[in-house]
């Protein structure tokens, strides 16, 4: 049965790290949430941290993105991204391969494929795959969909796993995950890098040193955060105000949680918490 927390700090200390998604946990893409700076820099003091997000940017650049929202590079162990995973298994590969980009601003890419013998092509048929990694905010997806459709059997490597990801004021973006999903539903050869996939909990498993029962996934998406710390052998902890924050309200939230997770396909957290504050 899923339990209620006013904070993580109730149960901080049962876990050897906490890891934290990022967008809808910590900041909404523009701002910290309420509060949350100063939850983590309190939990800092009682438990290893680390951030675990779908994002298809390599971790450094994730930690400096975190930084700018207000939290010291130094609050947290670890920073692993989906987008790090792809760069690791293709640097341990080291092989030369040509990629078409997808990417959510220009030259996004570019700063991905820095140290690998990646070649970045602008024709789909000059690639020997196609690296979806980012959409723009306001993006016609429409014209990625059609992309994609011309593929052809072409691998596809999306690093953003999430169908939708919120932004601020309440907005929510079409995530590059929709793209992936409907791609593959329809055939299409994807490899997708991230959460809810188990291989990149086990990333951070190895590089905290820790075991799966002692690991706590906090996040706002059921789809990626709770089912995939589940699926790992994690404890998980909902966090409200992101991804569903207009679908939580009232009293009755442990219900709400549970009809969201079973409505999602997830099973229902561990913990569920209003926000980090």
């Amino acid at each position: 049965m899923t339990r209620s927390l006013d904070s993580l700090a109730e149960v901080a200390g049962d876990f050897d790290a906490i890891v934290l998604d990022q967008w809808g946990v910590l900041h909404d893409g523009t701002d910290p949430y309420p509060g949350a700076v100063e939850a983590v820099e309190r939990l800092k003091g009682v438990t290893r941290l680390a951030v675990l997000s779908n994002s298809g940017k390599r971790a450094d650049l994730n930690r400096d993105r975190i930084a700018t929202k207000g939290f010291a590079p130094g609050l947290f162990d670890i920073v692993m991204t989906s987008g790090e995973a792809l760069w690791l298994d293709l640097l341990a590969q080291n092989t030369a391969i040509k990629l078409y980009p997808i990417e959510g601003a220009a030259g996004d890419a570019a700063r991905w494929a820095d140290g690998l013998d990646v070649t970045l092509v602008d024709d789909v048929a000059r690639a020997d795959a196609i690296l979806l990694m980012g959409l723009p905010d306001k993006a016609d997806t429409a014209t990625y969909e059609a992309t994609l459709a011309t593929a052809d059997g072409l691998p596809v490597y999306c690093t953003n796993p999430d169908r939708a990801s919120p932004r601020a004021g309440g907005v929510t973006v079409t995530s590059p995950g929709a793209l992936a999903h409907a791609h593959a539903k329809a055939g299409g050869n994807v490899t997708f890098y991230g959460k809810p996939h188990v291989p990149i909990f086990r990333a951070v498993e190895r590089a905290l040193g820790a075991t799966s029962d002692r690991l706590l996934m906090v996040g706002d998406s059921f789809e990626h955060d709770i089912a995939g710390g589940y699926s790992a052998g994690w404890s998980t902890a909902f966090v409200e105000s992101g991804l569903y924050a207009d679908r939580i309200s009232g009293t009755d939230r442990l219900r709400t949680v549970g009809n969201l997770a079973h409505e999602k396909g997830a099973p229902p957290p561990t913990y569920t918490l209003r926000s980090l504050a």
